[in-house]
């Protein structure tokens, strides 16, 4: 049985990000507290400029807040140095983005590989990991194609199938459907899910589609970097 209060995989306390100074100040995030559950999906809402991207990149440490704190597992992300945080989103994390960021150089296998490489697993482990998550996604038969020759929607499932290859505590997704038509879209994002399912991670899925918020297990919804409503409003995922 886990324990009665385990330590969520994220914690942001009084979260602030600004950009600018003076009269041309922004406030991207305004004093943000948010917790998410080990293996929770919540899906971040909020029209452009309301502070999802901001969020996400805190959250996942691409970015450092001006005040409050976020913790990853317990972590204390501003106590960390750089190649700490580094090793932190190599090993916990995994990302999906609107604009895909796949090297254009590799094939979709390799694309998949690629974070097992850079963490020294054995090639023997790192096709076999690999392959079995293109498998998941459908795409074993377009495992040796480079991205130019994928479809967005195709691009966008080798991303996922990167982002579980080594096994991370959660998922940070940032608009992964804004490219894709609305039909591979929702496939996509269904994908996603079952992966998310399958592996246990934690999923957090910024988005501004309508459709894609419909059936979220947990809503959050910011408006001008606070967050203006937190709801579960869905089945479980």
């Amino acid at each position: 049985m886990p324990p009665p209060n385990p330590v969520p995989v994220f914690r942001a306390r009084a979260l602030s990000r600004r950009y600018g100074r003076g009269d041309a100040e922004v406030r991207a995030l305004d004093a943000i507290d948010l917790d998410v559950a080990a293996g929770e999906v919540v899906f971040v809402a909020g029209p452009s400029g309301s502070g999802k991207s901001t969020l996400l990149h805190l959250l996942g440490t691409l970015d450092r807040a001006d005040s409050g704190t976020v913790e990853v597992e317990g972590r204390d992300i501003a106590a960390l140095g750089e190649r700490e945080r580094a090793l932190l989103r190599r090993e916990r994390l995994g990302f999906v983005f609107q604009d895909f960021h796949l090297v254009p150089v590799l094939s979709a296998l390799e694309n998949v590989e690629y974070p097992l490489w850079i963490a020294g697993v054995g090639r023997r482990e790192r096709r076999e990991r690999a392959g079995a998550l293109l498998a998941a996604v459908g795409l074993e038969r377009r495992a040796d194609h480079r991205p130019r020759e994928l479809s967005g929607g195709e691009r966008q499932r080798v991303a996922v199938a990167r982002a579980l290859v080594h096994r991370p505590a959660a998922i940070l997704a940032d608009e992964p459907t804004g490219n894709l038509d609305s039909a591979t879209g929702r496939a996509v994002l269904a994908q996603l899910l079952a992966l998310h399912r399958e592996h246990g991670a934690a999923l957090v899925v910024a988005t501004h589609d309508a459709e894609l918020l419909a059936d979220a297990p947990r809503r959050v919804t910011l408006r001008d970097g606070r967050i203006a409503a937190d709801e579960r409003v869905g089945a479980p995922a």
